[in-house]
């Protein structure tokens, strides 16, 4: 490929991650470079609407990844005679906007037309994943995650801060924040971060998943005064689901999601309709707060599964 494609040109600034790329500069601005960085080029025309889309974006991505990954723009009409060598070589390039990924001097993969920032994202993801690495984000939410569990809520907050302000629209980074938040006491601090959730991602999974940790939590703050109450009427009466509803409430708001969970089911084993499976529903907005992978709502789905299906 290397006798093909042109002279050896002048080496790139270690810090510029973003270059127009010629013939005479593509051996060293993409075969080479890619020996240690992945590179993605950006095939692109001057005609070409879909490719006013899709650089900006590129360039997004690739400034989050934080020097990881370079990009290589070739405007195709001003460099013929290499977009020639390199269909030539198989690179499919009838049609623009074209981005191959390189990897150790080689074709990695591939990708036509103008595809939404998030792919572009997850092309990148798993560029760097076959590189070794990973995006900067992709890290921080790692060690974000990890503080939570470990209940400093404080670290975490500040990591999903890091997090959004190289990737804003990362629902991630806005759903982490939140619970953060409320890890620290902080509800108002967490209503006005989900007032300020971008529109693009608001219904996003960990977006929801973070509004239905916030209700309840507002709905256990009036319930956790009075656990006391629930548990002498579910004594007097232990057929008062209201009572034990308002109870599971309660316990999830003190952080206790086995028994709150619990309490729900045992309000289905009695009456599995009651209140237009309002237990049922709420069992499962608590699986939606707290994250579908976490321990107590796999523990929970289980025996769920067991009661629907006895």
């Amino acid at each position: 490929m290397d006798t093909l494609i042109g002279q050896t040109g002048p080496q790139s600034g270690a810090g510029d991650m973003i270059v127009d790329g010629t013939q005479a500069t593509f051996m060293q601005d993409v075969i080479e470079t890619s020996k240690t960085v992945p590179v993605l080029v950006d095939f692109w025309a001057t005609w070409c609407g879909p490719c006013k889309t899709l650089t900006p974006s590129l360039e997004r991505v690739v400034r989050a990844a934080g020097g990881r990954v370079k990009l290589v723009k070739i405007d195709i009409d001003a460099n013929r005679a290499l977009v020639q060598q390199l269909t030539q070589l198989g690179l499919p390039l009838q049609s623009v906007p074209t981005v191959a990924a390189f990897w150790r001097g080689q074709i990695a993969d591939i990708f036509q037309g103008a595809l939404p920032e998030s792919e572009i994202k997850r092309f990148v993801e798993a560029l760097l994943k076959a590189a070794g690495g990973a995006m900067p984000t992709t890290e921080l939410l790692a060690e974000a995650k990890t503080a939570m569990e470990a209940g400093q809520f404080d670290v975490a907050a500040g990591t999903y801060s890091e997090v959004l302000q190289a990737e804003p629209e990362n629902p991630e980074g806005w759903g982490g924040l939140i619970r953060a938040l409320l890890g620290l006491g902080e509800e108002a601090e967490a209503v006005d971060a989900l007032s300020r959730v971008p529109e693009k991602i608001a219904e996003h999974a960990e977006i929801a998943g973070a509004r239905s940790a916030l209700a309840l939590a507002q709905e256990g703050r009036a319930a956790a005064a009075q656990v006391g109450q629930y548990e002498a009427r579910l004594a007097a009466n232990p057929n008062d689901h209201e009572a034990r509803y308002d109870l599971a409430t309660a316990l999830n708001a003190n952080d206790q999601r086995e028994e709150a969970a619990d309490a729900l089911l045992e309000i289905m084993r009695r009456d599995r309709k009651w209140n237009e499976d309002a237990a049922r529903l709420q069992l499962l907005k608590f699986f939606e707060a707290w994250g579908f992978d976490d321990a107590a709502t796999m523990a929970a789905r289980r025996k769920l599964s067991a009661l629907l299906f006895a």
